[in-house]
């Protein structure tokens, strides 16, 4: 066991961002200022979308794209069972309807044929959810959303940097919402961004996220700005902080440095993991990249004694944390309850989610700990073979 448990992830810091946030602090810009818009302007040169808009999250990135489209009572929003709670709630922010459809069994991205067979005429959008970095097929959702006249509402929350056909995460849908949470690729403790091509959308977005103000209201405190506002919308407070940004901006010039480090320990993994027939790993097709954000192993119950919350403590006494991403959506209480969701319309998300464990991978993860983390496994499963 290692001297020090093997937390499930760890942000990566280094002396340059803590530099950078103690400048920030001097500065006087401690909520939203010139280093957001700084941060907002690489990021979009980054994706490669016309524009971006930070905010506090990604469930205010979500709220305010759906907002901006419209979403009204009544309406229904295409979402997979298989992700976090925020990319339905945020449907039910407007009394509209969260359409829950099945993944597919080998990613465990939205399945484009639960897709189609749940449109409606009451259908407003789709949501698909890249799991773990993985895209989703794009392609196919991209017909059905032209084809029925639909809105594509990217959740890339563990998507940056991902790609699908070579065109960047961010890119394709008619609007795209990340998260800088703490444990995300890019993280700024908390934080997200729409990036999108579409002009209202961002004009309305940035309206929205700071009190429905008709302008950059935080210039006011500027030499240049103006004491005079107008309120054009009753809006929200998402806007992002410089603190924030001095964070986000020096994860966003080691992107791909820290996506190397990532994929270190995923190959790793894959390497030790390969041809274990009490485990399947999710399976990367050809035509995408991953962001690495996850690292998800399925286990083979059928051929073991132990169940997944036995195999997690089990890792546990050995020093090394772990995760379940997700608990369905359909599991939960006020989901099931309230819409009337039935197991067993969900039949891949049913044999899959008592399978999943997630495994530490994140950039400063040693050798040493990788190497324990995944031997660890290896024991675990042998040892309690049927």
């Amino acid at each position: 066991m290692p001297a020090e448990f093997i937390q499930f992830h760890k942000p990566h810091l280094d002396q340059k961002t803590i530099d950078s946030v103690v400048e920030t602090l001097k500065s006087g810009w401690w909520t939203t200022g010139p280093k957001v818009l700084k941060f907002e302007e690489e990021f979009r040169k980054f994706v490669g979308a016309k524009y971006a808009v930070a905010v506090s999250s990604w469930t205010a990135a979500a709220h305010l794209m759906l907002e901006a489209i419209n979403l009204k009572e009544g309406d229904e929003v295409i979402i997979p069972s298989i992700t976090f709670t925020a990319t339905a709630e945020i449907i039910c922010y407007f009394n509209a309807v969260p359409v829950i459809v099945d993944v597919d069994p080998f990613t465990l991205n939205i399945d484009p044929k639960a897709v189609e067979k749940a449109i409606t005429s009451k259908t407003k959008a789709i949501i698909p959810v890249h799991y773990g970095g993985i895209p989703c097929e794009m392609d196919q959702l991209l017909i059905l959303a032209e084809k029925y006249n639909l809105k594509i509402i990217e959740d890339a929350a563990h998507a940056f940097p991902s790609y699908y056909k070579n065109r960047m995460i961010g890119t394709l849908g008619d609007a795209t919402g990340f998260s800088f949470y703490v444990t995300k690729p890019l993280a700024s403790g908390e934080g997200g961004m729409i990036t999108t091509d579409n002009e209202e959308i961002a004009k309305r977005a940035s309206v929205m996220r700071l009190h429905g103000i008709d302008k950059d209201g935080w210039k006011r405190y500027t030499k240049e700005g103006s004491w005079y506002y107008e309120v054009i919308a009753p809006g929200f407070k998402y806007n992002f902080t410089d603190i924030q940004a001095a964070i986000a901006i020096n994860q966003l010039m080691e992107a791909e440095k820290l996506l190397s480090a990532r994929k270190h320990v995923s190959d790793y993994y894959d390497s030790v993991f390969a041809n274990n027939e009490l485990l399947d790993i999710i399976s990367i097709p050809d035509d995408r990249k991953t962001s690495y954000h996850l690292y998800v192993i399925k286990l083979n119950l059928d051929a073991l004694k132990i169940d997944r919350a036995e195999f997690i403590e089990l890792m546990k006494e050995r020093g090394v944390g772990c995760s379940v991403h997700f608990i369905p959506l359909y599991k939960h209480p006020y989901y099931r309850d309230k819409f009337k969701l039935d197991p067993g319309k969900f039949p891949v998300s049913e044999s899959q989610y008592s399978r999943l464990v997630s495994l530490p991978i994140y950039p400063d993860l040693s050798d040493r700990e990788m190497h324990h983390s995944s031997n660890s496994v290896i024991e675990i499963l042998t040892e309690n073979r049927r």
